[in-house]
C-alpha cells in the first residue's frame, strides 16, 4: 500500500502531534500546520507554522506547499481549535465570534483549499474533531459547544455532498482530553478516566483505513479512559 500524504490542522499541539505520530508511525507522509510559529519538536516530514488559516488564501498555500513538498494531500485531519469557560452574562458576541472561527472557520476553509486534491485521489478521507460536550451544551459552555456543534453539521452536510465521491468525511468526539493544559485547568479530577491523545490517534487511523470505506457522516464519540 502506498504513502497517504496526510495533512493535520492543529499539528503542534498535544492531540495534533499525537495524531501526526501515529501516521507517521504508519508510514505515511504527515505535513503539520499551525497558527503557532514553530513546533516543540522536528518528528514530521513538514512543518508548516505561523499560519492563520481562517484565511482562505493561507489554506490555499498550505495545500501547495503539502503537494510540492510531499505530493497531493489525500487524508486531511482538521484538528485546529480552542476552548474557552465563559457564561453568556461575563462573555458575550466576541467569545463567540472568536470560538466559530478558531473551531469552525479553521475547518471549513482548510477543508475547501484541499478538496480538489481530495477529489483527485483514488481514496480520500476528511477526519474532523468535534466535541461529546457539544452533544448537550453545560453552563458556560455555549461558545465552545456552539460552534463544536457547527464542525458536526460540516461533517454531516459535507458527508452527504461528496456522497458520490471516494472522500469520506467523519468526525471524533472525545470527552475531556488528558493533556498538560487540561492537568493543570483541572488539577484535582481523576485523570484516569480522560481520553489519552493515543486513543483518539487510533481512531483516526481507523478511519482513514480501507477498513472505514464505508463510514461517512459519522459522529464518533470518544469518552473512555485509559
Amino acid at each position: 500500500m502506498s504513502a497517504n500524504i496526510v495533512v493535520v490542522t492543529g499539528g503542534f499541539g498535544t492531540l495534533g502531534r499525537a495524531v501526526a505520530a501515529a501516521f507517521t508511525a504508519r508510514g505515511d507522509k504527515v505535513a503539520r500546520v499551525d497558527y503557532a510559529p514553530a513546533a516543540p519538536d522536528d518528528a514530521a516530514a513538514l512543518d508548516i507554522g505561523g499560519t492563520d488559516i481562517t484565511d482562505p488564501a493561507a489554506a490555499d498555500a498550505v495545500v501547495a506547499k503539502v503537494t510540492a513538498a510531499l505530493g497531493a494531500p489525500n487524508v486531511l485531519i482538521n484538528i485546529a481549535g480552542g476552548f474557552v469557560w465563559e457564561t453568556l452574562e461575563d462573555g458575550g458576541p466576541a467569545t463567540w465570534e472568536r470560538m466559530f472561527r478558531i473551531n469552525v472557520l479553521t475547518a471549513v476553509t482548510m477543508t475547501k483549499a484541499a478538496l480538489p486534491a481530495l477529489k483527485s485521489a483514488a481514496s480520500a478521507q476528511i477526519i474532523n474533531i468535534g466535541a461529546n460536550a457539544a452533544i448537550k451544551a453545560d453552563g458556560g459552555m455555549g461558545s465552545y459547544t456552539g460552534s463544536k456543534s457547527g464542525v458536526h453539521r460540516l461533517t454531516e452536510s459535507l458527508a452527504a455532498e461528496l456522497k458520490d465521491t471516494a472522500i469520506t468525511v467523519n468526525a471524533i468526539l472525545p470527552s475531556i482530553l488528558d493533556t498538560p493544559v487540561n492537568r493543570k485547568d483541572i488539577p484535582d479530577a481523576d485523570f484516569a478516566t480522560w481520553v489519552k491523545p493515543e486513543a483518539v490517534a487510533d481512531v483516526a487511523l481507523f478511519l482513514a483505513s480501507k477498513a472505514a470505506r464505508a463510514i461517512t457522516g459519522a459522529l464518533i464519540p470518544v469518552v473512555r479512559g485509559g
